[in-house]
């Protein structure tokens, strides 16, 4: 338990595996209480299952963020349920391949949509409530929203743009006492390239390639993520506000070779 986050009020989007499963485990170690949210209803029940949290601390809420109706429902039920909102950490996103020749209208409105507008949307309508508590959000982008990489333009311009809302959020409502943040790992080990339609063997070898592509050797695992996650969302980062933070092994400081 950390005396300085128990009781705090979550929210954690694409709370079912990788990063976000990590957050919610993280913070609902710390006493906070946590709203997880994801479309699969069995893997947050097994996530609530798993958090060892005490009865009513950690809530699933299922909900698909490319749907608007879905937004002010995650806001009213944390409401509802814990009295305010402390804490926004938006992970949900997805990847296509894709360039500028063969990216589809539908491939880049689909990241456009939950990289960028479901964070934007949820900010919006959870800022009131983290005004009332001079609470924070964290959003989890990517190496990608800093450095240009080819064969994922979408991606790219959406973590660029989640990168520029944080920016310019975290100016907005600085002086109402809210930080905004972002981080912005390398390859981490979650399920986000096998969802994109990656084979196995494919994932296999860019996870070797990975290796050397990074310059400490390695790919990320979650938890370090959600540890810098956590780090930013609590008052030992309290004058820490409009940063990209980057958690890649070194990824952003290459060139092609």
């Amino acid at each position: 338990m950390d005396s300085n986050m128990s009781g705090k009020v979550v929210i954690v989007t694409g709370a079912s595996s990788g990063i976000g499963r990590e957050c919610v485990l993280k913070f609902a170690a710390a006493g906070c209480k946590v709203v997880a949210v994801a479309r699969s209803q069995d893997k947050l029940g097994q996530l609530v299952g798993q958090t060892g949290a005490l009865e009513g601390q950690v809530r699933p809420v299922v909900a698909d963020l490319t749907r608007d109706a879905d937004i002010p429902r995650i806001v009213s039920e944390t409401v509802s349920a814990f009295g305010g909102i402390d804490i926004l950490v938006n992970v949900a996103g997805v990847l296509k391949n894709g360039t500028i020749l063969n990216t589809s209208t539908q491939d880049w409105d689909h990241l456009m949509n939950v990289n960028v507008r479901a964070p934007f949307l949820l900010m919006r309508e959870a800022m009131p409530y983290l005004i009332e508590r001079k609470g924070n959000v964290v959003n989890v982008s990517s190496v990608n929203g800093q450095r240009a990489f080819p064969g994922v333009l979408a991606y790219c311009a959406s973590k660029a743009a989640l990168d520029q809302l944080t920016h310019c959020a975290a100016l907005e409502v600085a002086e109402k006492g809210v930080r905004v943040n972002a981080v912005n790992p390398g390859v981490t080990l979650t399920n986000l390239h096998r969802n994109s339609g990656m084979q196995e063997d494919a994932y296999a070898g860019f996870l070797e390639r990975s290796k050397s592509t990074h310059p400490l050797g390695r790919v990320g695992r979650p938890e370090e993520v959600a540890d810098l996650v956590y780090f930013l969302a609590s008052p030992k980062a309290g004058w820490i506000t409009g940063v990209s933070y980057a958690i890649d092994g070194g990824r952003g400081q290459t060139c092609l070779r």
